[in-house]
């Protein structure tokens, strides 16, 4: 597998070109198709959260690869090819698998060592599956990623520091009006983002907490696991006037709450003896809360935009440099693994062709002596596998382990020259078919026209 990665981040990007990039709805596994049919893509998975977007692909050609994912992104996210191609970064084979590795320990994460990535992570590889674009390569990178998080998060303490982005956000929610135990509260929404913040807000021990959702049937689901009650989400703009805390995320393609709704509900409150701002948790990409509410008297609004900045201030995790060592030491065992997997067909491939010089020789043995009796014939026929199998044993045990390292495909060509094995026997024994060659000319060779292989 030549694993590629092109994407946009938090740490590359502006929110606002994050946000107009944003893939919603049905935009996931349109680009996943479209990935996964390019000449030069053998499998293709999505990594899309709040905060970042990442084209992950098992490709034949690297400069091909970059050129028709990065169109790809362009034309799928409706952002120009020319724009995203100022904040896209690329990942190459090992650096590839160094970047997932560190993206699910939390070491890319807004806030370093949040464990919410890893289960974002896990919807990629379900969501690749799904749609058939993810195969054998893809499966074992991402379930690798997710075994790599979870070592990570069990043997070092990055994840004491790191909080997810809900209670990073609370926390920046807090400083502004204070505790937000015995707050009225607003979720709108009930996807895993919505309900790791209604199940959060819940453990704080808030006076009233109530659900708003497109679909009533999921707001009363998770309404029902945590007592609370229900608001119909065409009545979330009156709902508001009653709460201290309207927390949103819910994927909607254009905004939910716009700021004259925020006004009237600051409006509303004000008539209320020691009521306080009204304070927005937006959690959404694209946003849900109209950036206009920054301004509006009486309301506080915290949004993706403000929590990069939060987190940018913020001191590191504690133990990152434990986990970045894990991550170098499972990014090293994983490229061995796959160097060494690479050289598995040839090694079957050769024995298979001395297992049929054997029997060509035992056929031939058959027509010089064929009164030869079954017993002898038997002791001669295994015999020749035992010499064969000793004198096959030492180099392919051998060249198994050299596989592991740098430069070990080089071993596989050495074995196939020298043995004159048939390409078309190896291929027949890995099961990858070969796709045909070619790519969809893009507009630029993003980071390799930069040199910005990462």
């Amino acid at each position: 597998m030549s694993l590629l990665v092109v994407g946009l981040s938090h740490r590359t990007t502006p929110v606002g070109v994050l946000e107009r990039a944003a893939l919603t709805g049905e935009a996931r596994p349109r680009l996943l198709h479209a990935s996964a049919a390019s000449a030069t893509v053998a499998e293709a998975a999505l990594l899309s959260t709040c905060n970042r977007i990442e084209l992950y692909a098992d490709v034949d050609k690297f400069h091909a690869g970059v050129a028709e994912l990065s169109g790809l992104l362009a034309e799928h996210s409706g952002v120009s090819l020319e724009e995203l191609t100022a904040h896209l970064y690329v990942h190459y084979e090992d650096r590839a698998v160094h970047h997932l590795f560190s993206v699910a320990c939390g070491l890319d994460s807004m806030v370093v060592g949040e464990g919410q990535i890893l289960g974002q992570i896990r919807d990629a590889l379900s969501l690749a599956q799904e749609e058939h674009t993810a195969a054998r390569g893809l499966n074992e990178l991402f379930q690798q990623a997710l075994r790599v998080g979870k070592r990570a998060h069990s043997e070092t303490g990055i994840d004491k520091a790191g909080q997810s982005l809900v209670t990073f956000g609370l926390e920046q929610v807090a400083a502004a009006i204070g505790p937000v135990a015995g707050k009225r509260v607003l979720v709108v929404g009930a996807g895993s983002m919505s309900s790791l913040a209604a199940a959060t807000l819940d453990r704080a021990g808030v006076a009233d907490l109530a659900i708003a959702n497109r679909t009533p049937e999921r707001a009363e689901r998770l309404a029902a696991g945590l007592g609370a009650r229900t608001v119909p989400f065409d009545k979330v703009a009156e709902a508001m006037a009653d709460a201290d805390l309207v927390v949103s995320c819910t994927g909607a393609a254009g905004l939910v709450i716009g700021a004259e709704q925020v006004r009237a509900a600051v409006r509303a409150r004000s008539a209320l003896d020691g009521a306080g701002p009204l304070a927005l948790l937006d959690l959404a990409m694209p946003r849900d809360v109209d950036a206009e509410v920054h301004a509006v008297p009486g309301a506080h609004l915290v949004d993706i935009e403000s929590l990069a900045e939060a987190a940018a201030d913020r001191d590191g995790a504690v133990d990152v440099d434990a986990v970045r060592g894990i991550v170098a030491h499972e990014v090293e065992a994983f490229g061995a693994a796959q160097r060494a997997a690479r050289i598995t067909p040839t090694v079957v491939a050769l024995r298979t062709m001395a297992s049929d010089v054997v029997l060509s020789e035992l056929e031939r043995l058959d027509g010089r002596l064929p009164d030869l009796d079954p017993r002898s014939r038997a002791e001669i026929a295994q015999t020749v596998r035992r010499v064969v199998d000793k004198l096959l044993h030492a180099p392919t045990v051998r060249v198994k382990q050299l596989a592991g390292e740098p430069g070990g495909a080089n071993y596989a060509e050495a074995l196939r020259e020298l043995f004159d094995l048939d390409p078309s026997a190896v291929e027949a024994v890995s099961g990858a078919p070969k796709q045909a060659t070619g790519a969809r000319a893009a507009g630029v060779q993003v980071a390799a026209a930069r040199g910005d292989i990462r």
